[in-house]
């Protein structure tokens, strides 16, 4: 039988054999095909989102191996007009009892007029709304999160020339970590703030930190950061594992006035000295102490402490960049950067009081604090687990503490997907993923949905200098996998073409990204770089005003979706062609099952010439290095072929991982330099 044909038959064409091979056995199988006539004939004449919907619904449940979802899916949008179909669609019933369903019910005509329609129907024209009209917008939103200010500001935003884009909150005071601890309306101080374990106590009780428990956990700490007698706005860092401590030391910190400087906890010596020297640190925890000049000092015993508020622009922590070429950018956020991070958890994750929100990560990254503030500041959990998220014990612990929404890097789900590691574990809570940090597998996350349900994935793409993301879907939109289905909230974006130049908005095209310079949290100023250097220099204008570079290669589809292929600078050149690494090896890695993943490198040959495709593969099975390259090799260019004939591999190289920033990020890169100067790996 062969299976890969199967996985791509149109669903008529499927047979009860077919069925069979993909189930791994004949029982069941015929009733299995008989379930999947029944949804075409009951859906069919509404359309394959609809037939989709109703098998994902009532016939692939998480027990149901993978490879019956895998061939229902293609099956269904064998045909299908675009190549990012809809894995998930909104329910009206469900629609409107979320965060912006609620709000557009309640003051949709209000904002729209009579253009409102419903949640649904209207959420574009309300992403519109939210960009023209940000003082309106803003303002809701902040109320909606229950946002309070000691001072408030004088309007949402006003022109100035010293903040691109413009001055958010001008004359506000406030305290984001203040803001994090306050019971507000709707929210009790005996809500779970915190629901956490420890690896290897799989099957003892979870923990749970109250808000109040919390509040005066973080007063304690914040009276001992005091004691130091240290200037407000001093830098202290933190080198820690995310667990319990580092979340109130984080909190306690801001509370305050002092900055955190976040340094990731895997990170040598090296790199935690050269964070420290650049953001001229004065104190570092590392567990449950402070040091400070070689000296441990203990936390105080005391519960009561006096928020320290202070300008919405003042610093709040240095995050740096993943620095994989020199030295990493020193990025501050502000006391405006939290409010971004808990807006797009409120608008596109739809956080609110009552959700168990779970992210693994660590504080050195930007989703660290944003995991805090989109938690806390809509009033919902946060799901701890000191320990491996590549483990069974990581998968009953989202089981156990009954979590919502679950955050991930696509490189977690593909080991779990691997290893089978979440095989028999209730993801039933589950109302959506979120991913962020690299490309995405459309295999991988339809696994992922599969495992919940078919929950949807929120794609979610940004960077630490915006504390939040440019680009996201919503559910309010049918989510296709491996893409945005719409700009973040309040942000405006631009593909620009090959003369550097913004192509008309809402048309289809591929090229660099660059972003409306007035939106909420952004950056304004870097430690280290010259900030209007590093993002604003020999942009293009748009209505007046520059453009703000990213760096990132996207697509717009005709559909209207976005695709992100890579860094502009992780393209290449094929024949005169280019192309992004990310979408070749989309292709590659599903060409075999023993692929774990690839790389697509353009790699200059010895003595000039055109640049030549290599393929970096890494096999599930290390043993599988014995495989026949040339075949392999061939396969690989059968299947871009139906990119573009035009491409060829030159060469595969089998490694036995790919090289990764702390963050993730597949550093191509290294792996180009290392091509070039003759590898040493198994090659054809």
């Amino acid at each position: 039988m062969d299976h890969a044909a199967a996985a791509h038959r149109p669903l008529g064409a499927i047979t009860v054999d077919d069925m069979a091979a993909a189930l791994g056995a004949a029982e069941g199988a015929a009733a299995m095909h008989t379930a999947l006539r029944r949804a075409v004939e009951v859906r069919g004449g509404d359309g394959a989102a609809a037939v989709w919907g109703e098998l994902t619904r009532g016939v692939l449940r998480p027990s149901v191996p993978f490879a019956v979802h895998r061939m229902l899916y293609y099956g269904c949008y064998a045909g299908f007009p675009s190549a990012t179909p809809p894995a998930w669609t909104p329910d009206r019933e469900e629609a409107v009892l979320t965060n912006v369903g609620r709000v557009l019910e309640a003051r949709g005509r209000e904002f729209l007029g009579e253009a409102y329609k419903d949640p649904i129907a209207s959420f574009g024209d309300f992403h519109k709304f939210s960009i023209e009209n940000p003082e309106v917008y803003w303002k809701m939103v902040f109320e909606e999160m229950g946002i309070t200010f000691s001072v408030e500001p004088s309007c949402i935003l006003r022109e100035n020339d010293a903040y691109p884009g413009g001055e958010w909150l001008p004359g506000a005071v406030l305290n984001a970590a203040g803001n994090c601890l306050t019971a507000k309306p709707g929210r009790s101080s005996d809500d779970v703030a915190i629901v956490w374990r420890d690896e290897g106590k799989d099957s003892e009780p979870l923990n749970f930190v109250t808000l109040e428990e919390l509040r005066k956990k973080v007063c304690l700490v914040a009276n001992a950061l005091d004691a130091l007698n240290l200037a407000k706005g001093s830098a202290i860092a933190i080198d820690m594992p995310m667990n319990v401590n580092a979340v109130v030391i984080y909190l306690a910190i801001v509370l305050a006035g002092y900055v955190v400087v976040s340094i990731a906890d895997s990170f040598a010596a090296p790199a935690i000295s050269m964070r420290i020297k650049i953001s001229e640190a004065k104190a570092i925890f590392t567990q449950d102490y402070i040091l400070r000049d070689d000296k441990e000092l203990p936390l105080y015993r005391a519960e009561c402490y006096t928020v320290v508020e202070q300008p919405a622009y003042a610093f709040t922590n240095i995050l740096f960049s993943s620095g994989t070429t020199g030295e990493p950018k020193a990025i501050p956020w502000t006391h405006l950067t939290p409010l971004k991070s808990a807006a797009d958890g409120w608008c596109h994750m739809d956080i609110h009081r009552g959700d168990v929100v779970a992210w693994p990560t660590n504080l050195g990254w930007m989703m660290g604090p944003w995991l805090v503030y989109a938690s806390l500041l809509n009033g919902a959990s946060m799901a701890l687990y000191n320990g491996s998220p590549n483990s069974s014990g990581f998968a009953k612990f989202v089981q156990d503490a009954k979590v919502t929404m679950l955050g991930l890097v696509p490189s977690i789900a593909r080991s779990w997907k691997s290893t089978d590691c979440t095989a028999g574990f209730d993801w039933s809570n589950i109302r959506c993923f979120s991913s962020s940090g690299e490309a995405s597998s459309v295999d991988d996350y339809l696994w992922l949905m599969g495992r919940a349900c078919y929950k949807p994935v929120i794609e979610y793409c940004g960077g630490t200098e915006i504390g939040g993301g440019f680009v996201a879907g919503s559910l309010l939109q049918p989510q296709a996998l491996s893409a945005f289905s719409t700009p973040a909230m309040g942000c405006n974006l631009f593909i620009l073409d090959n003369s550097g130049n913004p192509l008309p908005q809402d048309s289809t095209g591929t090229g660099e990204l660059a972003l409306d310079p007035t939106f909420l949290g952004a950056s304004t100023t870097l430690l280290n770089a010259d900030h209007h250097e590093v993002y604003f220099s020999g942009m293009p204008e748009w209505n007046g005003k520059v453009l703000r570079r990213h760096g990132d290669e996207f697509e717009r589809t005709a559909d209207g979706y976005y695709r992100a292929h890579g860094r502009a600078d992780d393209t290449m050149n094929l024949g005169g062609i280019k192309v992004s690494s990310i979408e070749i090896e989309r292709i590659c890695n599903r060409v075999n099952d023993t692929i774990l993943e690839t790389a697509a490198i353009g790699v200059p040959p010895l003595g000039g010439g055109p640049e030549q495709l290599t393929i970096a593969v890494v096999f599930k099975d290390q043993s599988s290095q014995t495989e026949d390259l040339n075949q392999l090799k061939l396969a690989f260019n059968m299947a871009l072929k139906k990119l573009n004939p035009l491409f060829k591999v030159s060469s595969v190289v089998v490694v036995p991982s790919l090289p990764r920033t702390a963050s993730n990020k597949v550093m191509r890169r290294v792996l180009r330099k290392e091509f070039t100067q003759q590898p040493k790996h198994s090659k054809i």
